[in-house]
């Protein structure tokens, strides 16, 4: 079986490299490396954004999640659904727009800079320094997903099988920058679609729809657990507020950015979405699945869709349908990668220190960050026992309030200021790593809520006492009228 499994791995690997090394001869400066020269069509901008979002958890976390706590987990799905169409509808458009307008913004640090006419650089630092930390976490989260998958499937030790998922994703991220990691994921979202639609189908083919086999009477309860009791009011809040996060996700909010023209925004929308649903959906029947299947308790439910896999399928099959693993984690965690070297290449290394730097040396010290931000994401991984989902959980919750209210508020309130920003960016961020420590009462409700609450009402309160001195009211009449050429283009 293992040498089936082993060439299926092989030949995605291969196609995947064959992806990064095309890219790599159409990378010539750093706006290829960290945007593509903004021109990614519908489909790539789509399935790429979908891709770089719904990592190793939507086939190993979410379907754990259902099969240990039963259709609890829709909740998170509705929120991640809704969450995805309102990012499209409300954000993608505008940030297209605008951060072409303000002096083509190639990073979210960078349009915040230039969008608040901030000279001290502190803002772009600022979110530099959030986006590396959180990234960090996030990564690390992805090459647990990936130790956890060759483990089972290889035997291979733990530690050894992230650094085998970890230096796959390096290569072809080094070499071919924000087009491989676009094109890739591109390709790899369709693979975990195929994934997460054959798998339940199969098993549901062999078992049949009787759903009472093996099912406690509480598995599709959606208020109320396996014994009966209701659900907490903060625990269907906290699952249903994941979909707040889609706002600051800098990954997926590069995908807006890189978009061709607003007409491909419009067609990423509908084909987003449905992918979206459709993975989702997919990910709860294999979560059901497992449940039917299993008639004794997994020792980690997250590795449910790995085992019935192995269960089911031919292993040519098999193989195929676990490089579906390996391709939602390589696909968020690349796109990871990437924009924690824009951070720190064109948000520090250039604005800070080097404006004069070259393009190829811009490019070469954005590799050199991957390489480095991936070191640090091996050592954060390096426990067996993470839970991906949990590890995803803290990231998700820091962008989104972090980012979220700012990013929002700066594409349609022509009154935010600087201090405004650097008021929801920080208090956002804070609240998350604060809050996260906190246990019991209140503090049990997912802490992207009352981060992403605070960060609003502080950029609001910060704005609105900013004294209106002679230079602030010159930078609102300059941020009035590229508003303006803005919305014309909108």
């Amino acid at each position: 079986m293992d040498i089936w499994v082993l060439l299926a791995f092989l030949v995605y690997l291969l196609a995947v490299f064959a992806i990064g090394l095309v890219a790599y001869k159409r990378t010539r400066d750093l706006s290829d490396y960290i945007l593509g020269g903004r021109r990614l069509g519908s489909l790539v901008s789509a399935l790429s954004a979908g891709a770089s979002d719904m990592s190793g958890w939507l086939l190993l976390g979410l379907p754990g999640l259902i099969y240990s706590e039963g259709l609890k987990g829709l909740w998170l799905a509705l929120g991640l659904l809704l969450g995805t169409f309102l990012n499209w509808q409300i954000v993608a458009k505008r940030l297209r727009v605008f951060s072409y307008h303000f002096d083509n913004s190639l990073t979210i640090p960078e349009y915040l800079e230039r969008r608040f006419f901030d000279d001290t650089g502190i803002l772009r630092t600022i979110s530099a320094l959030m986006i590396l930390f959180f990234f960090t976490i996030y990564t690390s989260s992805g090459l647990v997903a990936g130790g956890k998958l060759f483990n089972s499937v290889f035997g291979v030790p733990y530690i050894y099988a992230m650094g085998i998922g970890a230096a796959t994703i390096l290569i072809y991220t080094f070499m071919g920058g924000f087009l491989a990691v676009s094109w890739t994921d591109a390709f790899q979202a369709l693979l975990m679609l195929f994934t997460l639609i054959v798998v339940p189908i199969l098993a549901f083919s062999i078992h049949g729809l009787d759903f009472s086999n093996g099912i406690d009477d509480g598995f599709f309860d959606i208020f109320r657990d396996k014994d009966g009791n209701f659900y907490s009011v903060f625990s269907l809040i906290s699952l249903s507020a994941w979909g707040l996060g889609y706002f600051g996700q800098p990954h997926i909010l590069a995908r807006f950015m890189a978009t061709d023209s607003l007409r491909d925004v419009e067609k990423a929308k509908v084909i987003g979405t449905s992918w979206t649903g459709l993975s989702l959906a997919g990910a709860i029947l294999v979560g059901v699945a497992g449940a039917i299947h299993f008639s004794s308790s997994l020792a980690d439910p997250e590795k449910v869709f790995i085992f019935l896999v192995r269960d089911f399928m031919h292993p040519l099959i098999s193989g195929i349908c676990l490089a579906g693993i390996l391709a939602a984690i390589m696909s968020t965690a690349d796109s990871q990668l990437l924009v924690s070297a824009s951070a720190l290449t064109e948000d520090f290394y250039r604005a800070r220190f080097r404006p004069e730097a070259s393009e190829r040396e811009l490019i070469l010290i954005g590799r050199l960050t991957v390489l480095l931000v991936s070191l640090v994401a091996i050592f954060l991984a390096r426990d067996p026992s993470s839970k991906v989902l949990d590890m995803v959980a803290y990231a998700w919750a820091g962008f989104g309030a972090s980012f979220g209210p700012t990013l929002i508020l700066s594409l349609f309130w022509k009154e935010m200021t600087r201090p405004g920003a650097m008021a929801g960016i920080l208090t956002g961020g804070l609240t998350v790593i604060v809050w996260r420590n906190l246990h019991g009462g209140i503090f049990e409700l997912y802490e992207m809520v009352p981060g992403f609450f605070i960060s609003t009402v502080a950029i609001i309160i910060f704005s609105l006492l900013t004294p209106k001195t002679f230079e602030n009211q010159r930078n609102l009449e300059r941020i009035k009228t590229t508003f303006e050429r803005g919305l014309a283009e909108l």
